[in-house]
């Protein structure tokens, strides 16, 4: 009696696993790799979005200090030192075709609208603005980023550049 139990518990652990099992395990790990991949591109996307949009606050920071260095007299006459619109990319010293996201900006610069002090005539207020397009899926889609910050006549270049006019 002990030959044949010995014997139909070597066919238990020969036996394999049956059909259903098999089908219900491959779609399981299907769903597990599908979800896989989809949490990858996932992540390179906003990682793609969230460097284009680090570029575009670098591209408006690295403006704005350019400016700040001015004389007043540099600043007031805008179009032959910095120039009212630029364009810049993410990679400026790609290639020909490896530069990739292409940053259309301008620069706004207006009188102070408020009445009283005696200051108004010695500050600016300037708008630095960045866009750039972007296509998800098969819809092009157009960011942007801003940056306001005021001028003032004796600012910073006078610590840089000694006294201006």
């Amino acid at each position: 009696m002990n030959l044949s139990l010995a014997k139909q518990s070597d066919r238990r652990n020969a036996s394999a696993f049956t059909v259903p099992e098999v089908v219900i395990a491959l779609v399981i790990i299907g769903t597990l790799l599908v979800a896989l991949y989809a949490g990858f591109s996932a992540g390179f996307s906003v990682m793609k979005s969230a460097r284009e949009n680090l570029r575009a606050t670098q591209i408006l920071v690295q403006r704005a200090e350019v400016m700040r260095l001015y004389n007043w007299s540099q600043f007031l006459n805008t179009n032959n030192y910095f120039k009212p619109s630029f364009i810049e990319y993410y990679d400026p010293l790609g290639g020909a075709n490896t530069k990739g996201v292409m940053y259309v900006g301008t620069v706004r610069t207006n009188a102070l609208t408020f009445s009283g002090p005696n200051y108004v005539n010695n500050m600016r207020a300037v708008t630095i603005s960045v866009y750039w397009t972007n296509r998800i899926g098969k819809t092009n889609v157009t960011f942007s980023r801003q940056l306001v910050t005021h001028v003032a006549r004796y600012g910073i270049q006078n610590y840089v550049y000694g006294p201006t006019q």
